[in-house]
This record gives structure tokens, C-alpha cells and sequence, in this order.
């Protein structure tokens, strides 16, 4: 199953950076020596087994984005099931921002009426802290009024922290088949597990695909920081030739387990039980691995998950 998502924005704009950060295993400082990109760069990406991205990258420069809407008009914008377009939060060239925005917009609605539209106002880092919300704001109301009659979700981003973790598993989810059958099945794990919460993630990328929480928390943006914590973890280990599979997390108040769960992802459960033996919940998530397994590959759902007693 394969799903176009186009990648836009204007020469500059971190598009390429991004995206080699999520899907290429870049760090923040490596994506310097990138270079532009030249007209459109196709890449594949293989997610959760059946789905794959059809990532187009589609370079900004003005002769680029003038063909894109001429001449290659119908090759770019047909079939697109996301179009992700990326705002230089610094730029001083706003209104040609928006016109090529709004370029895109009629080419989708032309060619693709039912796509998904996000919009990441991007290198949020280099705006002063205190600003920062309130720019995004404004920024945000005024492209979801721009973008009507379609929806746009916005979205702050920067390659220096975590808020592009949480950008793209926003958007990934949005492209999972099943998604709400996975996250049923996942709560009935976690209740099995008496688990506080569990945490899906893919597992080349680390994006946060599911959750199920049973106890709340207080901080919202846990599960991209633990996206970025983890990712760059594993390709520490990986710069060292170690092999990244499993790790445990303890302390006075919650016991954490990460592990290789299904051919494609890790998963992640969180309880308040610090005595919870470590093998009981390695028992408990190898047995819920074949069924887990099955729900990537069949669109029917087995109805029961066996774990091991705690």
C-alpha cells in the first residue's frame, strides 16, 4: 500500500533537513553539509510493514515551484494523499510564501480534493523563546483561513528539539491503516499488563504511532521527547557498531521497559509498579508479539491477547 506525500516549500526551508533527520538517521548538526535539492528527490519509505511512504521531496527554487504548477502539474499533485508544506518562520519574503502556497492549494484541489494538508512553520528555534507561542498563532490562524475550504493542521517545528518528532507522528498517524483497531487492541495490552501507559513506536524512525494511557500525566509532550531521546540513543550505539534492542528504566516512582515488539516496532510500557519483576513484563510482551505481528499483516483482528500472570 502506497501513499504520495509531497514534501514543498520554498529553497532554504529545512524540507531535506527534516527529512533526513527523520527518516535517514541525520543529527541536527550533520544536516549543514546537505545541499539543495535539485527539481524532485523520490524516496520510499517501508512503514509498519504494508504501508509505504512515497515521499516526494520537491526542491524550491523559483524555476522549480514555476514547473511544478505548469508543465508538471499533474504528475506532482495527482494521487497525493498528504502534502506537507514548510514555512521559514524568518522568512522576509511572505507573500511570495503564500502565493506559492496557495499555488499548491488549488493544485490539490484540482488534482487530489481528498488529501490531508499540514503546514510546519519551521526553525521555531531561532525565534526568542518568550515569542514563540504567539508567533505560531498568528501564523496558524491566518493559514487555516487561507486554506479554506480545506483543512490545514499546523504545526511549530525545529531540527534542534523535539517538536519534530511530534509534527511527523501527527502526521504518519494520520496515514496508518486500522490506526483505531491497533490503539484498541493496545488497550487491552496495557490493562492486561496493568501498565500506566504504552507507547507504539516505529522502528526505524522511533515516531510515536500508538499509546494507550490507563494514568495521567502531566507533561504532553513526553512522547516526542522520548522519541528524540531514544533515536539519537540508538544511533550512539550504532556509531559504536553496538546493536540498540532493549532497555530498562527505574527508579522510586515508575519502572520502564523498552523492547523490539514487532518486525517494525519497539514498544514502551510504563507502571508505577517499581517491584514489578523484570521478567514477568519481558513474558508478557513476548507473548503479545504474535498478535501484535498479525495486526500489521491481516485486516482482521484476532479478539483475545494471553499474557503471562504478574
Amino acid at each position: 500500500m502506497k501513499k504520495k506525500v509531497l514534501l514543498m516549500g520554498k529553497s532554504g526551508s529545512g524540507k531535506t533537513s527534516m527529512r533526513s533527520i527523520i527518516f535517514a538517521n541525520y543529527i541536527a548538526r550533520d544536516t549543514r553539509r546537505l545541499g539543495a535539492t535539485i527539481d524532485v528527490e523520490h524516496s520510499h519509505v517501508r512503514f509498519l510493514g504494508n504501508l509505504v511512504l512515497n515521499l516526494w521531496d520537491c526542491g524550491g527554487q523559483e524555476a522549480f515551484m514555476e514547473n511544478y504548477f505548469t508543465s508538471q502539474r499533474d504528475n506532482i499533485f495527482k494521487n497525493v494523499e498528504v502534502l506537507i508544506y514548510v514555512f521559514d518562520v524568518e522568512s522576509r519574503e511572505v507573500d511570495r510564501d503564500m502565493h506559492y502556497y496557495q499555488s499548491c492549494l488549488e493544485a490539490i484541489l484540482q488534482n487530489s480534493p481528498h488529501a490531508k494538508v499540514f503546514c510546519l512553520i519551521h526553525k521555531m528555534d531561532l525565534v526568542q523563546e518568550d515569542q514563540r507561542h504567539q508567533i505560531f498563532v498568528e501564523r496558524e490562524r491566518e493559514l487555516q483561513k487561507f486554506s479554506l475550504p480545506l483543512q490545514c493542521n499546523c504545526f511549530s517545528t525545529s531540527i534542534w528539539d523535539e517538536t519534530l518528532y511530534k509534527a511527523w507522528s501527527s502526521i504518519v498517524y494520520q496515514l496508518i491503516p486500522n490506526v483505531r483497531q491497533l490503539e484498541a487492541n493496545l488497550d487491552q495490552f496495557a490493562g492486561i499488563m496493568e501498565a500506566d501507559e504504552v507507547l507504539l513506536f516505529e522502528r526505524a524512525t522511533f515516531l510515536v504511532i500508538s499509546h494507550s494511557m490507563r494514568k495521567p500525566h502531566s507533561d504532553m509532550h513526553r512522547f516526542e521527547k522520548i522519541s528524540n531521546i531514544i533515536k539519537q540513543f540508538k544511533l550512539s550505539c550504532s556509531k559504536l557498531q553496538a546493536h540498540f534492542q532493549s532497555m530498562e528504566v527505574r527508579n522510586s516512582h515508575f519502572a520502564a521497559f523498552i523492547d523490539v515488539f514487532t518486525s517494525n516496532t519497539y514498544v514502551m510500557v510504563i507502571s508505577s509498579d517499581c517491584a514489578l519483576p523484570s521478567a514477568a513484563m519481558l513474558v508478557n510482551i513476548r507473548n503479545a508479539r504474535k498478535h501484535f505481528e498479525k495486526l500489521e499483516k491481516l485486516d482482521s483482528i484476532p479478539s483475545a491477547l494471553h499474557a503471562a500472570p504478574v
